[in-house]
């Protein structure tokens, strides 16, 4: 699977745990240690533990599982599908990696979580109404 795909998915399974802020970054061209990275927020513990696992358990489902998880404490976990590192951070630890930042020189792409559709209005048949000023036939 192309890295940029393969990046895209990852973003889309993590929206679907209801990650915060998720963005993919574009490294290709800055560095050789992965082509993108995705970084999403939580706003618990096990949160993070549940995007973690949708991610992981969804790729593999597509035949490409993540090669290394790590997780150094509760507030932060790495998924690392070698082009494609995924960083999941407690809401208020990723402000203090600040990636975005220390990477700023990559392309950021916010993905939103697609609108929920709605289904078309039907058309509901009415009794015809009298009109003003006629009696209505009994």
């Amino acid at each position: 699977m192309k890295s940029q795909v393969l990046a895209l998915a990852v973003a889309r399974l993590a929206l679907s745990k209801k990650a915060g802020d998720v963005v993919v970054m574009d490294l290709r061209g800055l560095t050789t240690m992965a082509d993108f990275f995705v970084v999403c927020s939580a706003d618990s513990d096990v949160q993070i533990r549940a995007i973690a696992d949708a991610v992981d358990d969804g790729m593999r489902e597509k035949g490409s599982g993540a090669w290394h998880r790590e997780s150094g404490s509760s507030s932060w976990v790495l998924l690392d599908f070698v082009d494609v590192v995924v960083h999941i951070f407690h809401r208020n630890t990723r402000s203090f990696y600040n990636l975005e930042k220390l990477w700023g020189d990559a392309k950021i792409r916010k993905i939103a979580d697609a609108p929920a559709r709605r289904a078309p209005a039907r058309k509901v048949a009415r009794a015809p109404r009298a009109k003003a000023g006629k009696k209505a036939r009994a």
